[in-house]
C-alpha cells in the first residue's frame, strides 16, 4: 500500500514537472529572433512577393503568433482559448507543421510509436548485454573476462555511432543480408499490422538496436562492474564466504542487489540519451523516427513541431525516471519512500 502511494505521489510529480518542462521548452524555442513565418515574410518581401504576404499574415493570427508569448504558450498547451476555443495539446492538437504544411500529429503520428519501439528494442539490448558481462568482470576481476569486457566496452565508448551505423549498413547487409535502413520493407508501409509486418519490422531492427545500445551498454556495464566491484570487496562478503554460503549465492543474495541500484537509476538517464544519440543515426539509416523531423524542425525554426518532439522526449525521460524511483524503493528497503514518520 506504501509502495501504491508512493507511485501515485511519483505520477502527479511527473505531471507537474512536465508543466514546468513544456513552459520552458517553449520559451526556449522562441528566444531566437524571428520564427518560420517571420522568416518566411522577410523572404517573400525581398523577393518582391508581397501577394504572399498576406496568407503569412493570416496564418500567423489563424496560430496565435501575433499574441503575446505567454499567452502563446497557454494556447499552445490548451489552457487559453485561442482563435478555434480551446484546442492545444491536452485537447490532442499538436499545432500545425509551416515546414511540411500538414497538422503535426499527420508527421509524428506513425513515426512516435516506431521511435519508441527502437528505444525500448535498445534499452533491452543494453541491460541483456551489460548486466551479464558487468557481472562476470567483477566476479573474474584480473582475468581474460574482465580484460575482454573492458576492451568491448572500450570499443563501444569509443566508437561513433553514426560510424559504427555506416559500417554495419555495408557489412551488415554484404554478409548476412540483412536489409538496408528503413525499420519497415516499403510494401507494409501504410498498411495495417500482421505477422508479415510485424517479422519485417523485426529483421529491421537489428542494426538499428545494436548501433544506438552500444555505447550505452558499454557505459553500463563498466557501472555495474565497478559497483559490484566495490561490494565483493566488504566485509558482509567475506562473513558469507567463512560460513560457507555458496559462491554464486554469495554474490546474488545482497552484493548484486545493492550494485543494481545505480543500474536501475539510469532507466530515466538512458531513454533520452538513446533518442538524442539516436539523431544521427536515423539520419543515417533512413530511420522512420522523430529524428528527422526533429532536425528538420530545429533548422527551419518550426516550433510547433519542434516544441511537441522535445515535449514528447521530456515526457520519455520523466516516465523512465519515475519508473526507476518506483524500482528503486522495491529493490533496496533501505530507501526511505514513505517520508519521516512524526
Amino acid at each position: 500500500m506504501e509502495i501504491l502511494r508512493y507511485a501515485v505521489f511519483r505520477f502527479f510529480t511527473m505531471l507537474a514537472t512536465l508543466l514546468v518542462v513544456s513552459a520552458l521548452v517553449f520559451f526556449i524555442m522562441n528566444l531566437p529572433p524571428g520564427d518560420y513565418l517571420s522568416n518566411l515574410i522577410a523572404e517573400l518581401r525581398s523577393t518582391g512577393q508581397d501577394s504572399g504576404v498576406a496568407k503569412v499574415e493570416f496564418l500567423r493570427q489563424e496560430y496565435s503568433l501575433d499574441q503575446p508569448l505567454w499567452k502563446q504558450y497557454l494556447i499552445w498547451i490548451g489552457f487559453w482559448p485561442g482563435p478555434h476555443g480551446f484546442s492545444g495539446i491536452i485537447h490532442g492538437d499538436f499545432g500545425w507543421s509551416f515546414e511540411y504544411d500538414k497538422p503535426v500529429s499527420e508527421i509524428v503520428g506513425s513515426a512516435l510509436w516506431l521511435t519508441v519501439l527502437v528505444n525500448l528494442a535498445a534499452v533491452l539490448f543494453v541491460y541483456v548485454v551489460a548486466l551479464p558481462l558487468g557481472v562476470l568482470a567483477a566476479v573474474r576481476s584480473k582475468t581474460w573476462v574482465d580484460y575482454t569486457s573492458a576492451l568491448i566496452g572500450y570499443l563501444g565508448l569509443a566508437t561513433p555511432n553514426f560510424l559504427l551505423a555506416l559500417m554495419l549498413f555495408y557489412y551488415g547487409h554484404k554478409y548476412f543480408n540483412l536489409p538496408i535502413g528503413g525499420l519497415m520493407a516499403p510494401e507494409f508501409e501504410g498498411e495495417p499490422m500482421s505477422a508479415a509486418k510485424v517479422k519485417s519490422v523485426l529483421v529491421h531492427l537489428i542494426i538499428p538496436t545494436f548501433v544506438i545500445g552500444t555505447a550505452g551498454a558499454a557505459a553500463m556495464m563498466q557501472r555495474l562492474r565497478a559497483n559490484l566491484l566495490d561490494e565483493l570487496s566488504k566485509p558482509y562478503v567475506e562473513t558469507a564466504k567463512a560460513k560457507g554460503v555458496p559462491p554464486i549465492r554469495s554474490v546474488l543474495k545482497y552484493p548484486l542487489r545493492v550494485a543494481f541500484n545505480p543500474f536501475v537509476a539510469d532507466i530515466g538517464n538512458l531513454l533520452p540519451s538513446l533518442i538524442s544519440g539516436s539523431v544521427l543515426v536515423s539520419v543515417v539509416l533512413g530511420l522512420q523516427t522523430i529524428g528527422p523531423a526533429l532536425l528538420t524542425a530545429l533548422k527551419s525554426q518550426d516550433q510547433f513541431l519542434a516544441g511537441f518532439i522535445l515535449l514528447f522526449v521530456a515526457g520519455l525521460t520523466l516516465i523512465g525516471t519515475m519508473i526507476s524511483d518506483v524500482l528503486l524503493a522495491l529493490l533496496d528497503p533501505r530507501i526511505r519512500y514513505g517520508g519521516r514518520k512524526r
